[in-house]
């Protein structure tokens, strides 16, 4: 089978992931500033909480810069992005699940974390 037959069935299947994976980080990280979907200072780790040096709010706001630029890597390189993404979703996932809070938050990012990687996975045979 060459290359253009292997993408044709992914082609469609790539972009609905790049394109979420564009618009939810961005979007996630633009609320980390206006608590519009939620109050994101409650998901912090209580630990991470008591070692950084400023409010959980300011922790927030470093937290969306990230995420939004996470998400135009996607936009951009959609490999790359899509590691970072995935990463960072399980990294999130992790100190969710350190505090014994909010699992099925942590459930729901590993899911997303391993589509981030099947997306960027994907992207080696599309792009």
């Amino acid at each position: 089978m060459n290359n253009q037959n292997e993408q044709a069935p992914l082609e469609p299947i790539f972009k609905l992931l790049k394109f979420t994976f564009v618009i939810v980080p961005i979007v996630a990280g633009a609320d980390k500033f206006t608590n519009l979907l939620t109050d994101w200072e409650n998901y912090l780790n209580p630990t991470i909480a008591s070692i950084i040096p400023f409010s959980a709010h300011t922790f927030m706001m470093i937290v969306g810069i990230i995420e939004i630029i996470a998400g135009l890597i996607v936009l951009k390189k959609a490999q790359i992005g899509g590691y970072i993404v995935a990463a960072w979703l399980a990294l999130i996932a992790l100190t969710l699940l350190a505090s014994l809070s909010y699992i099925d938050v942590a459930v729901r990012d590993l899911v997303m974390a391993i589509s981030a990687f099947a997306m960027a996975r994907i992207s080696k045979i599309t792009e």
